[in-house]
């Protein structure tokens, strides 16, 4: 649940068609799972756009853990001290996640979905992003998120294959850009949560400034930890 709430590093033109293609064929009115299912489609294209690389940092609390953000055909998170990369490569039907660790490449197993990215409140599930291709979406519903019209989904994650029971999305309606994203427990208790805080202008194009991830506990609702991604900027070649 991570690389879509960064997916506006794409240009406002790829918005406009993207949009297009989505709710020009389809009457805004309906909540048909056949409209779901083409708008998860459409937010499984591509989501980075032309080739770009970015500084990027994880803050935890007063731990601060810089990273680059490498789009190149797949969207490659690289850390240094140890040295690791972490590869996404979105799929028609399935989304793979890789790591890289020196010149070794090993795709991430499901086993480790719910280990977290340099002990951050990201896990891996949340890069491979499986819950974009989940079965049977439906359409819940319209809310307003930072003042962005958006349609709210619920999808039911497959059994035993995640962390999760349920995943609730809010998709805005004009750019189709993930503007929240929340993760229930098999026993339908949320246990994260992962928000656009606030969005830049780089190169012309519109993508991410800060996004909040929290970890809420279960049983008291209460947010136990919580991590921002910040976008810095272009990398210098």
């Amino acid at each position: 649940m991570f690389v879509h709430l960064i997916r506006r590093i794409v240009s406002t033109r790829v918005l406009g068609a993207i949009s297009v293609m989505v709710w020009g064929l389809l009457p805004s009115p309906s909540f048909a799972q056949t409209d779901a299912e083409a708008i998860l489609r459409a937010a499984r294209v591509n989501p980075l756009g032309s080739q770009i690389a970015l500084d990027a940092q994880l803050r935890n609390g007063r731990n601060k853990t810089p990273f680059q953000i490498v789009v190149d055909g797949k969207v490659s998170y690289e850390f240094e001290n140890p040295s690791q990369a972490l590869i996404l490569d979105l799929g028609d039907d399935e989304s793979r996640l890789t790591e890289r660790i020196g010149s070794k490449n090993a795709p991430v197993r499901p086993a480790r979905y719910d280990e977290r990215v340099r002990g951050t409140d990201i896990s891996f599930e949340d890069l491979a992003l499986k819950f974009l291709y989940w079965k049977h979406p439906k359409i819940t519903g319209e809310e307003t998120i930072r003042s962005r019209r958006s349609w709210k989904f619920e999808i039911q994650a497959p059994r035993g294959d995640s962390q999760y029971g349920v995943a609730r999305l809010w998709i805005d309606q004009e750019g189709g850009a993930l503007m929240r994203v929340e993760g229930y427990d098999p026993q339908g208790r949320l246990i994260r949560r992962f928000e656009v805080v606030d969005v830049q202008r780089i190169d012309g194009q519109w993508m991410l400034k800060s996004m909040r991830i929290e970890t809420v506990n279960p049983e008291t609702k209460k947010v136990i930890s919580r991590t921002y991604l910040d976008v810095l900027g272009k990398a210098e070649a």
